[in-house]
C-alpha cells in the first residue's frame, strides 16, 4: 500500500516539474538597422530564461563569446547577463560592417540551441557634388542662342544619390533633364562591401536673354543627408546679347533755348550684356565718352550751357556692345536763340576838312537777326544800306554802311553804332572818334653857329622845334640822310627833338636835318645844319715794295696816312733817329680831309733784316700823332755763328752736346748731321738704344766711346739756301792695358824684357810707368814705342833675386790708374812652400785624404810623393792619384789623394820637386781631423775713428771648415767684447762702434765643429782716429762756429788738464791691484792636483784676469747689446746658488763605460735673459709655471723632481790654457756661473721651497756623491733626474733632454749645466770607480767612423733608450754659430765611440 503512494507520489512530482520548466527564449530579438557610416550601430539581443552560452555571429563567422572580440577592436558585446541581455556595439561604422548579423544561443541542459538574424545596413552620403569644369558659385558666360550643357555629378555615396536641377528656386523638369547614370566606385580594398556610387546627371538648353544672372543649381538627394542642410553646386549664367535702342532725355524737338542757358541731355539704353557702351558726339565730333551702367541700363549725361555755336547743332547718341556690329544712335537738333555780342565799326580815324569819311558796323551773330541803328554828333542817321548774311557758327550777320562828310571848324567826329536783337530785346553799342587834320609849323634848329671849326671828340648838342598843328608834328633828325635817335619833349602846343653828337671824323661836312611831319603834311617840313670838325688821321700805313726783300736790290718804303684836316705832316724814324726822305705828296681824303703820302728808297742788305722804320703822322692844329712801323724781313741762306767750335773734345762714356748756331730768314732753318757720308739718326726717330741723335742744331752724344771720334757734317738749309760745316770731335779716353808679357824666358845673368802694351787716348811715354816695391828701376831701363803704344822694361842681368812681379801702371788723366802684374821669370831649382797650412793635413779614416805640396820654380818642377823613404805608386793604382796645378809662372801645386785611409796611411810624407836646375822636397803630415790651430798673426789694414779693420792669417783648419772669432777691450780695461766674423769664411773682419782716439787690443781665435783653437795673445795694439770725417763733423760745425770767449777756454784746459792726471793715478792703481790680484791666483792655482787635467776655460777668458764672466757683464755690454744705444732687458731674478753648479771634472767628464760627455766651448759672457713678449723670464722658473710638454725634464721647466749636481771647480788658469798631461791637444771648457750667481745674491731669490717640497737622498753617478760635505746644499729639484724618486715620469730609462721653442717661457742662461742622469743602476755597480780616459785617445780613435755618419749615429730626442743609453749633457739657448760637442757614447761590448752631432739645427732639439 505503501509502495504504492510512493510511486504515486513521484508520478505527481515529475509532473509538476514538467508543467513547471521553460525553454530558453529571445525575450527581445535583434532588429534590422539601417545606420550612416561613422556613427554607432547597435544590435540588441536580450534572451529570457537564459542556459546557454550567448555569442554573435556575423555573416554566419561566430565571433565568440568574449565581451572583447579578437580581430575586432570596433565590436563590443556588452549587457547584463542576469538578465540575458547580450546586446552587439559597432563603433565608428565603416561600409564592410555592412551583413547579416546572428544572435546565437548555445544549448544547456533541457535547452536547445535559438538562433535571430538581423541585417546591418550601413548608408554613406555623397562626399561631393559638382557642375563638371564650373566650381561653385562661378559665373558661365554664353551667348544668346547658344546650346548650353551643364553635367552634374554626385560622388561617393550609398546607395546612389538622386540630382534634381533648379532654375533659381524653379527645379527644371521635362526634356531639359538626361536620366541619371550610376557608376559604382571600388573600394581600396577591394571588399564588395566597401563600393560606392557616382551618380551623373546633365540639363540641355538654349541661352535666352532672361537666362542672363540665372543660377543653375544641381541638388543631391541621399537618405543620409538633412532635407534642411542640402548638398548644392550653382552655376550662374552670363548671358550675351545686344542691348536697346538708345533714347534722349531732357530736350524735345521744336524748343528753343537761350544763349547761356543750362542743358543736362541725358541718353539711356536698357538691356544688353554687356551693357550698352553710350557715346556723345555733336556735329558728327565726339564729346563725350563717359557713361555709367547700373544693372543691364547704361547712362551718358551731357551737361553744358547753350551758346551761339548750339543753335542748329545736331547732338547725338550711340550706342553699342560686342553682341552688334552695327552702333544703336537716338539724335536731337538744338535751337538757340542769342543776340550779337558786340558790334564793329570800321573806317578812317582821321580826316581832313571836307574830306568824305565812309564807315561800316557789322554785328556778331544774332538769332534771329539784328538791327543796326546810326547816331552822328549825337543825331540819328538814316543814310545807311544794311545787309544780312548767315553766320558759319550760327545765326546772321548784319552789315550797315555810311558816309560822313568833315565839317570846318571841329577837332574830332564821334559816330555810334546800335545792334538791337528785337525778339530777345537786347542791345549792343560802339563808337569811333574820327579827328579832324592840321599841319604844324616849319622846324628850327638851335645849339651850333654857322662857320664854327670843332675839335673831333668834343661833345656838340643840337635841338629842334615845331609848333602848332593837329596833332603835333613828329620831329626826326637825319645825318646825311641817315636817320639819327634823338630825345623828344612834348607841350600843349609844341615840341622839340634834341640830339648829343660826339664829334669825329664823319662829322666834317656833314648834314644834319631835322624833319617835322603830322598827318596834315604830305610832305615834310625841314631844317639843315652843315658842322666843320678837325680830325688828326685814324691811321698810317707802311709798306714796301717789292714786298719779298733779298740782299742786293732796291727797295721803296710808302707811308700812306689816312685823311686828316687839316692836312697831317709825315716824317721817317730808325731806331729813333730820323731819317730823309722824300717830299711829302697831298691828295683829297675822306670826310673833306687831306691824305699825305710819303716814300723812302733803300738799297737791301743782309744787315737789314729786322730793321724796324717807323712813319710819323702829325695835326699840328690839334697837336695828335699816329704811329706805324714796319719790320723789314730780308731773306737770305743759313750763315753759321762765327764763334762755331770746329773741333770738340769729348770724355769715354761720358755725355757730349754740340750746339751750333745758324742765322737766317726765313729763320724755320732744318738741320741734317751726317758722318763719313751716313746720316745720324733724329731724336724723332731715335730708340732708347741710340747713342747719337741729333735734333736741330744740336748733336747729342749720350755716351761716347772712342769709336765716335771723327768729322761731323751739320747742313743748315731754308728755303734762300744751305751752308754746311765740319765739327771735328777728339774722344779721350782712359788708359788701360791691353797686354804686359815676358820676351822669353830668361837664364840667369841674362837681360830680360818685360813689355806692357797700353791703348788710351792721350797716351805718351809720361802715361806709362814701372815699378816693385823695394825694387829700383832706373829710368833709362825704360822705353816708349808710340806706334804699338808700348812700354818697354829691361832687367839687365836678371837673377833668382829679381824674380816677381812687375807693376805696369798706366793713368793718361782720365779715371784712375790701371795696373797690371807681369811676372819677370828667370831659371831656379824648386823652393818648396813649408807653410804650417801646408805641413798638415787631416782627414778620417774611410776617407779621401788631400796632401798639398807647393813649390816654386822655372822652368815647371816634377813632383813625386814617397813615405818612409819608398816612393808612392802615384797613379797606378787605385789608392794614390796625383793632382798638378800651376797657380802663376812660377808657383805649381802637387795634390796627392789617398783612397780610403786605414791606421797606417797616417803619418809623415815626403814631396819632391825636380827641374833642370836641381831638387828639392818637403814634408806633409797626414793626420786625423780636429780642432783647428791659433791663428798666425792679425794684422790691422784701416783705421777710422770709430772703426779697425783686421786681417789674419789662419793656421791649420783641423781638416774642417773653420770660422773665427774677434776679442777685443780698452787697453786700460779687463773686459772683453766678442764678435763673430761674418761672412764666417772671411779672413777680414771691421770693428765698429769703437771710440774715438782710443787704444785698443784685439785678438782673434778659429773654430770648427771639433772644437776651438787659443787666441793670440793681445798683441795687436790699435788707437782710432781722433779726427771725425767731414761727413760726420758737418752736423756739429755751427756748434763750433759760436765764438767762445777766452776766460772760459782758459778754465776748461786748467780743468781738463786736472781730470787727466786723476785718470792716470786712477789707472795705476787699478793695474797695481790687477797685478797683485795675478800673482795670488797663481800661487793658488798652482797647487792644484792632476786630475784637473781634463779642465780647459773658456776661450773668451784666454786673456782675462781672475774676473768670471759674470763680472765681465757687469762691467760691459751684453754680447748681444754691442752698438745698441737701447736700455738692456731686465736682469731675471735667479735663485740663490752654491758658487759653481757644474759637474764635478773626475765624475761628469768621463763616465765610465757608459757614456762620455764632452761640454760645448761657451765663451759668450752670460747674456740678460728677458722674454720680451711676456712676463720676465727666470733663470729658474717657478715649476708650477712651466711644465715639460715632452715628459723629459729640461732646464728651466722642472717638474719638480730634479737636482742640480754641484761640484768644486778650480779657478781657470791664467794663461788662459789648460793641456793634457800626456797629449799636445788642446781642449776648452766652458766658463762657470758661479760668480754670476754670487752677483745676483743682491736680488731676491726664489726660495727653494719652489722647486721641492723635501730634500732627496744624495745622488750618486758612478758611486760617487753629487754633492760633497763641505758644499751648501744647492736649490732642489732644478734640472737632473732622480733616479730613486717614485713617480717620476720618464719617457725612457736614459732622460733625453730637448731643446725645444716655446713662446712666453724662461730660458736659462748658456751657461748653466744640467745633467739628466738615466738609471743608474743598470749601467754601474755602486761600487765600480769610473776610469778616466784621455780626450786624445777617444778623438784619434780609428774605429770610430763605424757607427754612423762619420762620428756615430746621432740619439734621437725622441726616442726612448735602452739599458745602454748615454748619459746626456744639454747647454740650452746657445745661439747657431757656436760649436757643440756630440755625445761621445762608448759601447759596452765593441769598445768603439759614437759621437751624436745633432747640433747644427737652431730651432729643433738639440741632444749632446
Amino acid at each position: 500500500m505503501c509502495s504504492k503512494l510512493g510511486f504515486v507520489a513521484v508520478i505527481i512530482c515529475a509532473l509538476a516539474t514538467i508543467n513547471c520548466f521553460q525553454q530558453q527564449y529571445f525575450r527581445v530579438p535583434p532588429k534590422s538597422l539601417r545606420v550612416q557610416e561613422g556613427s554607432e550601430a547597435v544590435l540588441e539581443c536580450a534572451v529570457a530564461n537564459l542556459a546557454g552560452q550567448v555569442q554573435w555571429a556575423k555573416d554566419g563567422f561566430a565571433l565568440g563569446f568574449s565581451s572583447v572580440i579578437p580581430g575586432y577592436p570596433r565590436f563590443t558585446m556588452f549587457g547584463d547577463r542576469r538578465h540575458g541581455v547580450y546586446n552587439l556595439r559597432i563603433v565608428n561604422v565603416t561600409l564592410e560592417d555592412d551583413a547579416e548579423y546572428q544572435c546565437q544561443v548555445g544549448p544547456a541542459q533541457m535547452h536547445k540551441v535559438i538562433r535571430a538574424n538581423a541585417s546591418l545596413t550601413v548608408i554613406s552620403p555623397p562626399n561631393a557634388v559638382e557642375i563638371v569644369n564650373h566650381p561653385h558659385n562661378s559665373k558661365l558666360e554664353v551667348k544668346e542662342g547658344e546650346d548650353v550643357v551643364l553635367e552634374c555629378q554626385v560622388k561617393n555615396a550609398k546607395p546612389a544619390a538622386k540630382i534634381v536641377w533648379y532654375r533659381g528656386n524653379q527645379e527644371i523638369k521635362g526634356e531639359k533633364v538626361s536620366s541619371e547614370e550610376i557608376k559604382e566606385v571600388e573600394g581600396p580594398t577591394g571588399n564588395p562591401k566597401s563600393t560606392r556610387y557616382t551618380t551623373i546627371s546633365r540639363v540641355h538648353f538654349k541661352a535666352a536673354a532672361d537666362d542672363d544672372y540665372a543660377d543653375f543649381t544641381c541638388e543631391a538627394r541621399h537618405e543620409a543627408l538633412h532635407r534642411d542642410m542640402p548638398m548644392r553646386s550653382t552655376v550662374q549664367l552670363s548671358v550675351l546679347y545686344p542691348p536697346g535702342a538708345p533714347y534722349i532725355e531732357g530736350y524735345a524737338e521744336g524748343e528753343t533755348v537761350r544763349r547761356g542757358q543750362s542743358l543736362e541731355l541725358v541718353c539711356r539704353s536698357r538691356g544688353g550684356n554687356p551693357p550698352a557702351q553710350l557715346i556723345w558726339y555733336k556735329n558728327g565730333e565726339q564729346i563725350r565718352m563717359a557713361y555709367r551702367t547700373s544693372g543691364r541700363m547704361s547712362e551718358n549725361v551731357l551737361s553744358f550751357k547753350a551758346d551761339a555755336s548750339d543753335n542748329k547743332a545736331r547732338y547725338s547718341c550711340e550706342a553699342k556692345n560686342i553682341m552688334i556690329s552695327n552702333t544703336l544712335k537716338a539724335e536731337i537738333d538744338l535751337t538757340v536763340l542769342f543776340a550779337p555780342s558786340h558790334v564793329t565799326i570800321s573806317g578812317p580815324s582821321e580826316a581832313r576838312v571836307g574830306d568824305p569819311v565812309p564807315l561800316s558796323c557789322s554785328t556778331a551773330p544774332s538769332n534771329p537777326a539784328a538791327d543796326i541803328k546810326w547816331l552822328v554828333l549825337g543825331k540819328h542817321h538814316r543814310e545807311a544800306s544794311n545787309r544780312t548774311v548767315i553766320s558759319p557758327e550760327g545765326g546772321w550777320i548784319t552789315t550797315s554802311n555810311i558816309t560822313v562828310v568833315v565839317e570846318p571848324n571841329r577837332r574830332s567826329i564821334v559816330v555810334v553804332c546800335h545792334g538791337i536783337n528785337g525778339q530777345l530785346t537786347e542791345n549792343v553799342v560802339a563808337t569811333h572818334t574820327i579827328n579832324v587834320l592840321y599841319p604844324p609849323s616849319a622846324p628850327m634848329i638851335t645849339g651850333y653857329i654857322p662857320g664854327t671849326t670843332l675839335s673831333a671828340g668834343t661833345v656838340q648838342k643840337l635841338s629842334c622845334i615845331s609848333s602848332g598843328g593837329n596833332p603835333l608834328a613828329t620831329l626826326t633828325w637825319f645825318k646825311n640822310d641817315k636817320k639819327i635817335h634823338s630825345t623828344t619833349k612834348t607841350t600843349d602846343k609844341s615840341v622839340s627833338a634834341e640830339i648829343s653828337i660826339l664829334t669825329n671824323v664823319t662829322d666834317n661836312q656833314a648834314q644834319y636835318r631835322c624833319e617835322a611831319t603830322n598827318s596834315a603834311t604830305e610832305i615834310p617840313l625841314f631844317e639843315t645844319v652843315t658842322l666843320n670838325v678837325h680830325f688828326a688821321p685814324e691811321a698810317v700805313k707802311v709798306r714796301a715794295e717789292p714786298q719779298e726783300l733779298k740782299p742786293g736790290i732796291d727797295a721803296t718804303l710808302y707811308c700812306d696816312a689816312a685823311s686828316s684836316n687839316p692836312p697831317a705832316t709825315l716824317s721817317w724814324w730808325r731806331d729813333g733817329i730820323p731819317v730823309q726822305g722824300l717830299p711829302m705828296q697831298l691828295k683829297k681824303g675822306l670826310h673833306g680831309g687831306t691824305v699825305s703820302t710819303i716814300e723812302l728808297k733803300l738799297n737791301i742788305t743782309k744787315d737789314l733784316n729786322s730793321a724796324v722804320y717807323t712813319c710819323q703822322a702829325v695835326n699840328e692844329a690839334l697837336q695828335r700823332s699816329v704811329h706805324d712801323a714796319l719790320t723789314l724781313k730780308v731773306l737770305y741762306a743759313p750763315i753759321f755763328d762765327e764763334t762755331t767750335p770746329y773741333t770738340t773734345v769729348g770724355v769715354e762714356n761720358e755725355p757730349l752736346v754740340i750746339m751750333l748756331r745758324a742765322d737766317g730768314n726765313p729763320s724755320s732753318i732744318a738741320y741734317t748731321w751726317t758722318k763719313d757720308g751716313l746720316p745720324i739718326t733724329p731724336s724723332s726717330y731715335s730708340t732708347s738704344n741710340d747713342r747719337i741723335i741729333s735734333e736741330g742744331s744740336m748733336l747729342n752724344m749720350t755716351r761716347l766711346t772712342r769709336h765716335d771720334a771723327g768729322i761731323y757734317t751739320c747742313e743748315a738749309v731754308n728755303s734762300q739756301g744751305a751752308t754746311t760745316v765740319n765739327i771735328t770731335v777728339n774722344v779721350h779716353f782712359p788708359a788701360e792695358i791691353k797686354s804686359v808679357s815676358q820676351n822669353a824666358l830668361s837664364n840667369p845673368n841674362e837681360n830680360a824684357v818685360l813689355a806692357c802694351t797700353a791703348a788710351g787716348n792721350p797716351l805718351t811715354s809720361d802715361h806709362i810707368k814701372w815699378q816693385r816695391k823695394g825694387y829700383d828701376i832706373p829710368s833709362r831701363s825704360v822705353t816708349f814705342e808710340p806706334r804699338n803704344q808700348t812700354s818697354y822694361l829691361t832687367i839687365e842681368g836678371a837673377t833668382r833675386e829679381d824674380v816677381g812681379n812687375f807693376q805696369c801702371i798706366v793713368n793718361n788723366g782720365i779715371g784712375g790708374d790701371t795696373s797690371q802684374d807681369v811676372m819677370l821669370v828667370v831659371k831656379f831649382k824648386p823652393e818648396m812652400d813649408a807653410s804650417p797650412n801646408l805641413a798638415k793635413s787631416a782627414s778620417n779614416t774611410g776617407h779621401v785624404g788631400r796632401l798639398t805640396c807647393k813649390s816654386k820654380a822655372a822652368p815647371a818642377p816634377n813632383f813625386t810623393w814617397s813615405k818612409n823613404g819608398a816612393k808612392l805608386p802615384v797613379n797606378t793604382s787605385t789608392k794614390y792619384f796625383a793632382e798638378f796645378h800651376k797657380t802663376d809662372p812660377i808657383t805649381y801645386t802637387s795634390v796627392l789623394l789617398i783612397n780610403d785611409i786605414g791606421s797606417s796611411d797616417y803619418g809623415s810624407y815626403e814631396c819632391g820637386a825636380r827641374n833642370d836646375l836641381g831638387f828639392s822636397t818637403t814634408s806633409v803630415k797626414l793626420d786625423i781631423t780636429s780642432a783647428p790651430d791659433p791663428i798666425i798673426s792679425i794684422m790691422v789694414t784701416n783705421v777710422t775713428h770709430n772703426s779697425v779693420t783686421l786681417s789674419w792669417i789662419p793656421g791649420f783648419d783641423g781638416g774642417l771648415f773653420s770660422w773665427y772669432r774677434i776679442r777685443y777691450r780698452k787697453i786700460n780695461e779687463e773686459t772683453y767684447r766678442y764678435e763673430d766674423v761674418t761672412p764666417r769664411n772671411s779672413t777680414v773682419y771691421t770693428v765698429h762702434g769703437l771710440e774715438r782716439h782710443t787704444d785698443y787690443v784685439f785678438s782673434a781665435m778659429a773654430l770648427n765643429k771639433l772644437g776651438q783653437s787659443k787666441y793670440r795673445p793681445d798683441d795687436t795694439k790699435v788707437t782710432t782716429l781722433n779726427v771725425i770725417p767731414s761727413s760726420v763733423q758737418s752736423s756739429s760745425e755751427e756748434y763750433n762756429s759760436y765764438h767762445v770767449p777766452g776766460v772760459f777756454i782758459i778754465t776748461g784746459t786748467i780743468v781738463g788738464t786736472a781730470l787727466i792726471l786723476l785718470n792716470v793715478l786712477l789707472v795705476g792703481f787699478c793695474l797695481h791691484r790687477r797685478t797683485n790680484k795675478r800673482i795670488r791666483e797663481q800661487a793658488g792655482q798652482s797647487s792644484k792636483s792632476a786630475t784637473i787635467e781634463m779642465y780647459a776655460p773658456s776661450s773668451y777668458n784666454d786673456t782675462m784676469t781672475g774676473e768670471t764672466l759674470s763680472s765681465v757683464s757687469e762691467k760691459s755690454e751684453t754680447y748681444s747689446q754691442d752698438g745698441d744705444d737701447r736700455p738692456p732687458p731686465p736682469i731675471p731674478e735667479v735663485p740663490s746658488m752654491p758658487s759653481r753648479h757644474m759637474l764635478n771634472q773626475t765624475d761628469a767628464y768621463l763616465m765610465g763605460e757608459q757614456s762620455l760627455v764632452i761640454p760645448p766651448p761657451l765663451d759668450y759672457p752670460p747674456p740678460n735673459y728677458a722674454v720680451y713678449e711676456g712676463d720676465h723670464a727666470r733663470t729658474l722658473p717657478h715649476p708650477h709655471r712651466h711644465k715639460d710638454i715632452s715628459g723629459h725634464s729640461t732646464l728651466g721647466r722642472s717638474a719638480g723632481k730634479q737636482n742640480y749636481v754641484p761640484a768644486p771647480s778650480p779657478m781657470p788658469p791664467l794663461d788662459g790654457s789648460y793641456y793634457n798631461m800626456a797629449s799636445d791637444r788642446y781642449l776648452s771648457y766652458p766658463p762657470l756661473i758661479g760668480e754670476y750667481l754670487q752677483q745676483q745674491a743682491g736680488r731676491t731669490p726664489t726660495p727653494p721651497q719652489q722647486y721641492s717640497s723635501g730634500i732627496p737622498k744624495p745622488h750618486l753617478i758612478n758611486g760617487v756623491p753629487t754633492s760633497p760635505p763641505h758644499m751648501a746644499s744647492p736649490p732642489l729639484n732644478m734640472g737632473i733626474d732622480d733616479g730613486y724618486t717614485p713617480g717620476l715620469d720618464r719617457q725612457s730609462a736614459g732622460g733625453t733632454l730637448r731643446r725645444q721653442r716655446f713662446d712666453k717661457m724662461a730660458v736659462p742662461p748658456p751657461d748653466v749645466t744640467v745633467l739628466h742622469q738615466g738609471n743608474c743602476t743598470q749601467h754601474l755597480p755602486m761600487n765600480q770607480t769610473p776610469s778616466v780616459k784621455q780626450p786624445q785617445s777617444i778623438l784619434k780613435d780609428p774605429s770610430r767612423h763605424k757607427y754612423g755618419n762619420q762620428y756615430g749615429s746621432p740619439i734621437s730626442s725622441s726616442t726612448p733608450q735602452n739599458s745602454n743609453s748615454s748619459q746626456i749633457l744639454t747647454v740650452q739657448n746657445l745661439t747657431s754659430d757656436v760649436p757643440q760637442y756630440g755625445t761621445i757614447k762608448k759601447d759596452n761590448k765593441k769598445q768603439n765611440v759614437t759621437i751624436d752631432e745633432s747640433y747644427n739645427k737652431r730651432n729643433e732639439t738639440h741632444v749632446v
